[in-house]
């Protein structure tokens, strides 16, 4: 297993995500604790030391999934990972409450990795009042006390929320986990993120390698440039190998829900192959090749000044073309909560106007229809 140094510690670069645990009847809520057991006892057997949990995982029940099986194991044996869950706003008065009840649920004295979880749009404002909500404090009180070692963030928000929090609290943060892979290197601005994160001297770990399992299996040409460039390499530790020459990445979490998945993964941290230029462009055209659908919005603003709602079409396209490509996933929905009813996608009245000055040649109109339509289904 390749290690990386932090802070005096040797972690592993394959980290164990608890999101996609192994569950029963297909039922998200109910974790197979036997198999995840395996999961564990496998990982732990062949070097994997570092293990991520939150509070939402699994309808809440990953803590304490995760925390059964690794309590067979000396403490010192492993770092783990946990989140204060700022996806929601009802949780902001309660980061006392909620860590305390973490602490129990993973049944541990103190957490090795701890982060402000999922900064976003909708999140930003709370997390950084910290004379009303106190979460900053708090946190920095039990790092303070040793009961959380190390401090970080994880982001899905675009790039000015994250400097925003780095610019109040950049100077206390330890790590920074971003959303990294090849599509999301240009497809999300993850490049910038690296970029600004290597200023601050904040090492990245990683969530979403594989982008939640496309990355992992990919249209069947693809697979097969890929293989004429390296015949014995999977899709997904392609994925993995393009991370491993990206300056300041240290741990790349994957969640991995059955032994198999856990098995190849391992295999791929053996040994660093990062990617040469050739490869690094292979990757990229298929990227282009699995964004092909998005809408080609440039950002260049005409649109706005013709709008009589005053909407911010290429924001609201940006995260459109989010959406579409994840099927509808999370982070559109929790970036448009930080928006009032007036500006969403619901509030275009199809006039039109915007689409007559658009270079692109757009149908923005039909785009807002069908991402209300979406959000609302």
């Amino acid at each position: 297993m390749i290690t990386k140094s932090f802070c005096g510690l040797k972690l592993s670069a394959l980290g164990m995500g608890a999101m996609r645990l192994p569950v029963l009847e297909g039922d998200d809520a109910r974790i197979d604790s036997a198999a995840t057991q395996e999961l564990v006892d496998y990982a732990m057997a062949h070097g994997v030391n570092y293990y991520d949990t939150a509070w939402g995982y699994h309808a809440g029940n990953s803590e304490t999934a995760l925390g059964k099986a690794l309590a067979k194991y000396p403490r010192d044996s492993f770092y783990l990972a946990d989140k204060f869950p700022g996806y929601d706003l009802a949780n902001m008065p309660k980061v006392q409450e909620i860590f305390e009840r973490q602490l129990q649920k993973c049944g541990v004295d103190y957490f090795d990795f701890y982060l402000f979880h999922n900064l976003c749009e909708m999140n930003i404002d709370a997390y950084l009042d910290d004379e009303k909500y106190g979460i900053f404090s708090y946190l920095m009180e039990q790092k303070k006390n040793g009961r959380i070692r190390h401090l970080g963030f994880s982001v899905h928000g675009a790039l000015p929320i994250m400097e925003r929090f780095l610019d109040a609290y950049g100077k206390h943060m330890e790590f920074c986990q971003i959303q990294l892979n090849y599509v999301d290197w240009t497809f999300q601005n993850a490049r910038a993120k690296v970029e600004l994160l290597k200023e601050w001297n904040i090492p990245v770990w990683v969530m979403e390698p594989v982008r939640g399992g496309k990355l992992a299996s990919l249209p069947t040409e693809d697979e097969a440039r890929l293989r004429a460039l390296r015949p014995g390499e999977s899709p997904a530790a392609w994925a993995f190998r393009f991370l491993q020459d990206i300056p300041g990445v240290a741990v790349t979490l994957s969640g991995m829900s059955n032994l198999q998945q856990l098995k190849d993964n391992i295999a791929t941290f053996e040994t660093e192959r990062p990617l040469s230029e050739q490869e690094r462009g292979a990757l990229f055209a298929i990227a282009d090749g699995l964004l092909g659908g998005r809408l080609p919005c440039t950002a260049c603003r005409y649109c706005t000044s013709h709008c009589p709602k005053e909407l911010d079409i290429p924001m609201l396209l940006e995260l459109y073309n989010e959406h579409s490509f994840t099927t509808n996933g999370f982070i559109a929905p929790m970036a448009l909560l930080a928006q009032p009813a007036e500006k969403q996608p619901s509030a275009c009245i199809g006039c039109r106007s915007c689409e007559q000055v658009c270079p692109q040649q757009i149908k923005i109109s039909e785009a807002m229809a069908r991402f209300a339509a979406s959000l609302n289904g």
